[in-house]
């Protein structure tokens, strides 16, 4: 079976500090998977290395079947990442963003036009295509740079920590547009995330980081019956520690 992103004893170092710890992952194709953990516990470290933005230490991965590090430019042609803190230029429009993105990406321009004509549609831009960014919201700017991810209609999407900082509004548009693109796009999701609610409800499978190291893995059936909880907080609180749990949850209802 060949795997949308597979890892093999990835692993991360920087100095003494190992950030990730031969993580062994297989996500299949057209699935949304999750790594759920602390700040800190690794997770973005593990999507910049499957991005082929850092090296691993040692270990290696394969991303719709290229080796992240024999084949990067084959990788990152099939990939779009939204970082957690992404920027965006204020002074463009939303189409402009848009094109821009596309011609950093090289699509080319008889395929990019009606692409982002499409995306604009799916993501009920189109009243606002012609506005400067410095004018939109927090929730709508996430709107655009998940828009901007689909520019070169990429196999697989990484999400680090999606809806991190946004009002609850907002969060729920962001995760209505990803549940949108599961159900039309059929695209494979590796997402990133501390909340634990926002996990149980989109992902299928989910598997819990903590300092380095995947404690636990499966759909959330699995992960219960295997830590013998009731729910996904209680299995998180066995897993990383009550402290861990308290902040993830502060840091949500705020």
């Amino acid at each position: 079976m060949k795997f949308a992103i597979e890892t093999k004893d990835l692993t991360k170092k920087f100095g003494e500090i190992v950030a990730v710890n031969r993580i062994n992952l297989k996500v299949k194709n057209g699935e949304t998977f999750g790594i759920l953990g602390p700040n800190g516990a690794g997770k973005t470290t593990t999507v910049r290395m499957l991005n082929c933005i850092l090296r691993p230490t040692e270990g290696t991965a394969t991303v719709g079947g290229f080796d992240i590090i024999k084949e990067p430019d084959k990788v990152k042609r099939i990939t779009g990442l939204l970082p957690e803190s992404p920027g965006v230029y204020e002074k463009l429009t939303a189409r402009e963003f848009l094109e821009f993105m596309g011609d950093l990406y090289d699509v080319p321009h008889s395929k990019l036009y009606n692409r982002i004509d499409e995306i604009l549609e799916l993501f009920e831009l189109k009243n606002r295509e012609n506005d400067l960014l410095e004018g939109f919201s927090r929730g709508m700017r996430q709107k655009v740079l998940l828009a901007a991810t689909l520019i070169t209609d990429p196999e697989i999407i990484f999400l680090d920590e999606p809806i991190s900082g946004l009002d609850p509004a907002s969060a729920r548009m962001v995760k209505d547009m990803i549940k949108l693109l599961v159900s039309e796009a059929k695209k494979t999701f590796f997402i990133c995330t501390h909340m634990l609610p926002f996990a149980e409800e989109m992902c299928e499978r989910i598997a819990i980081i903590d300092r380095g190291q995947i404690k636990i893995e499966g759909t959330l059936e699995e992960i219960l019956r295997e830590s013998k909880a009731k729910d996904l907080e209680k299995a998180y609180l066995k897993i990383v520690g009550k402290e861990a749990v308290e902040k993830t949850l502060l840091e949500w209802r705020t």
